[in-house]
């Protein structure tokens, strides 16, 4: 493909050599250069890709787009100056892979919690409607019934509209995508065009990242900013910062809400483990999901449905038989009647909804038992606000390793100890080992009990200095609740 049919819609400061050089690969990891390669200089939050390009050139690089041009020019090589490398990377990869998200209804998906189980829920449900569908999501990602792996939140850009140019290919109609608030600042969806967009709520997360939640909050917003007129913006009414989302976007505004009125409203009739049951905009329906977070995300997905056309009464039948992500209050019963849950929650927020959700339906003899950990080389402000909720709301609270990465698990497990109050002390303990943590809490359990296992869901590994080991949260815990007498 030419250069110049990639650069369309690239604001250029200034170019030196051929625009109609030819391009076959597009990197910007320059150990993925190869000959007729487009090499991104992009200025990353440990590397700067700048002090790659003469390696790049070594290497078959025949066209370097970069901030700032290096001070000696190869001659036979094409240079693109532009102001913001990462922002280019996204728009010139929709552009080499034939702006796949023009020619499929892609709705974005974003807030703290609940972005997966929106994502699948959707997903799930335009499959049984009968359409082709794409999603992008945490715990995996599909082109219809093909499972793809999935590494990010949202895949850096190449990755990403190579993905979604193989949903075109399949005759995808639709594409629900997590969009991450990493990926609006690092410009990984720069290019791409939304049909939609949903929040689902914000609370304190990524703070290592963002620094401020102010400038998390800017960083959600941004996406509902740029969304284009002829899309629309659904909102969670109920959050506080829900209405802020829709200050500047040119997207049709919508609401839904379980507490005040909405475009589309809820309310909860019964909760309880074996699932909800809401009444949706004047129709009662019972469904298999549990929580009033969940409730949240049935109506967020519902609304979706109504949104691009669907009908009330086979959107709702459907999403009444599905279940949403893997490791979303997941839960299995012993054959003794204890409860085991399993949950991704690694926010302060996510923990409380949950353990309030379990609060709720409990009928009051029976203990809370929590196990909890916190991720290394993440946000540290949360640690010790994730133990004092845990404490808080449960009867016993075992503080564990979650994924340490490069830090040291007793560090992290000291700071969340910070958190927990005098009077909560006695009634919480420390173990390193995330299984013996799993087994303390299965062995003290009684029938009855309700065993809380938060912070990793889905994930079937643990990462200790870089190295992923294989761990499953609910593998464990089942395990070890039928290991009891």
């Amino acid at each position: 493909m030419q250069l110049q049919d990639l650069l369309y819609g690239v604001s250029i400061k200034s170019l030196t050599g051929k625009p109609n050089q030819e391009v076959a690969v597009l990197a910007f990891d320059s150990r993925q250069v190869k000959p007729d390669t487009l090499f991104f200089a992009v200025k990353g939050t440990v590397v700067d890709g700048h002090q790659y390009i003469d390696q790049t050139i070594d290497a078959g690089a025949t066209v370097i787009i970069c901030e700032t041009l290096p001070a000696t020019l190869v001659e036979d090589v094409t240079y693109v100056e532009v102001q913001n490398s990462s922002v280019a990377l996204g728009i010139v990869a929709s552009n080499f892979y034939g702006n796949p998200s023009s020619k499929l209804k892609l709705i974005g998906i974003t807030g703290t919690n609940g972005k997966t189980t929106i994502a699948t829920l959707l997903f799930q449900l335009f499959r049984e409607l009968g359409y082709n569908v794409g999603l992008i999501s945490t715990v995996q990602n599909h082109i219809n019934d093909e499972i793809i792996p999935a590494t990010h939140t949202t895949p850096n850009p190449i990755a990403l509209n190579s993905l979604l140019q193989d949903m075109v290919k399949a005759k995808c109609e639709y594409g629900f995508m997590e969009v991450s608030s990493h990926a609006v600042v690092q410009h990984r969806i720069a290019g791409l065009t939304f049909a939609g967009g949903v929040f689902s709520n914000i609370t304190h997360d990524h703070l290592d990242f963002h620094k401020t939640f102010d400038s998390y909050l800017k960083a959600k917003k941004e996406f509902f900013d740029n969304l284009p007129k002829s899309s629309f913006a659904l909102t969670n009414a109920d959050d506080k910062n829900g209405m802020v989302m829709l200050q500047n976007t040119k997207a049709s505004k919508k609401t839904y809400a379980l507490k005040q009125m909405a475009d589309f409203k809820a309310k909860i009739i019964e909760n309880k483990f074996s699932g909800l049951n809401l009444n949706v905009d004047d129709i009662d329906v019972f469904f298999k999901m549990v929580g009033s977070f969940n409730a949240y995300n049935l109506l967020a997905a519902y609304g979706t449905a109504i949104l691009l056309g669907e009908d009330k009464l086979n959107v709702l039948t459907i999403l009444s038989t599905l279940a949403g992500a893997e490791g979303r209050f997941d839960y299995t019963v012993s054959k003794q009647g204890i409860i085991g849950i399993v949950d991704y929650a690694h926010t302060p927020d996510a923990v409380q909804n949950v353990l309030s959700t379990i609060a709720n339906i409990r009928k009051g003899t029976e203990q809370v038992i929590t196990v909890l950990g916190c991720g290394g080389d993440r946000d540290k402000t949360k640690r010790p606000i994730m133990a004092q909720v845990a404490s808080d709301w449960s009867d016993k609270v075992i503080l564990t390793s979650d994924n340490p990465r490069t830090e040291n698990p007793q560090e992290i497990i000291a700071e969340m100890e910070k958190g927990v109050s005098p009077t909560n002390q006695r009634k919480t303990l420390s173990i390193l080992d995330r299984k013996e943590a799993i087994k303390t809490a299965c062995h003290i359990a009684k029938p009855g009990d309700i065993i809380l296992v938060a912070g990793k869901g889905h994930e079937k590994y643990q990462e200790i200095n870089g190295v992923r080991h294989h761990f499953d949260d609910k593998e464990v815990l089942t395990e070890q609740l039928n290991l009891i007498n």
